[in-house]
């Protein structure tokens, strides 16, 4: 897979953005429209109608938790701003030092994606040596940048027993969280979940789907911490 820094990833997603940044215009007297917003613009506005309720509903619709956790973190206005500017940069620098990842800047966030086959041999938890060249790598970005959070998602196809993908899931997700502490990257910050089968983002019937099903996603956002120095002008661009 080539890495690409793509916009907001699914229809889904994109309606339950534009209908959120609507609500918060509305609600704060913003007059961008949403088709005219660029990334940071619309994480400041879901900031402004209230970022973990917006989160939540993106969340459940799309079944996808990583991109509610970043939505979740949105704290909006000029605050947002400057937190979306923070992250670009690190995306940019994610992008450079894990080019096999899918790389996707969504509101105040970023959000990475790889492959199971990147990361892991078949029905095996145990990190391949390339990748952890690059997790090495993105641990050093973490670590130049500890005011974000990191939640890291096992995701499986749904080939084989449900109770054998849940344990496999969670056990590649702890496998990445724990190569990134042993790194440096504080553990506070690092949340693992496994989720088996049941966030699907492509057919499973097909194996080209069930390709797609196999993969840990990885969300970065703001921290409190960070979120606080933003609105109190302590955070620098």
């Amino acid at each position: 897979m080539n890495n690409t820094l793509k916009n907001t990833g699914t229809k889904s997603l994109a309606i339950l953005m534009t209908a959120s940044i609507l609500t918060a215009g509305t609600m704060t007297g913003c007059k961008n429209s949403g088709g005219n917003m660029n990334k940071t613009q619309k994480g400041a506005a879901v900031g402004g109608g209230g970022g973990a309720l917006v989160g939540g509903i993106i969340g459940r619709k799309t079944g996808n938790t990583a991109l509610g956790a970043i939505i979740g973190a949105t704290v909006g206005g000029a605050a947002g701003a400057v937190i979306g500017r923070r992250m670009d940069k690190q995306a940019e620098e994610m992008k450079r030092s894990m080019p096999n990842a899918e790389i996707e800047r969504v509101g105040e966030g970023i959000k990475i994606t790889f492959g199971s086959d990147i990361l892991f041999d078949v029905n095996s938890a145990e990190l391949k040596s390339a990748t952890k060249r690059q997790l090495t790598e993105f641990a050093q970005t973490l670590n130049k940048y500890e005011d974000t959070d990191i939640l890291i998602e096992g995701h499986a196809d749904a080939t084989g027993p449900d109770d054998l993908n849940q344990r496999l899931s969670e056990r590649r997700a702890d496998a990445v969280g724990n190569y990134l502490e042993q790194q440096g990257v504080k553990t506070t910050r690092v949340k693992e979940k496994g989720y088996g089968e049941s966030q699907p983002i492509a057919d499973n019937s097909t194996e080209a789907g069930r390709q797609k099903n196999r993969r840990v996603d990885i969300a970065v956002y703001a921290n409190k911490q960070m979120q606080r120095d933003a609105k109190d002008g302590k955070l620098d661009n």
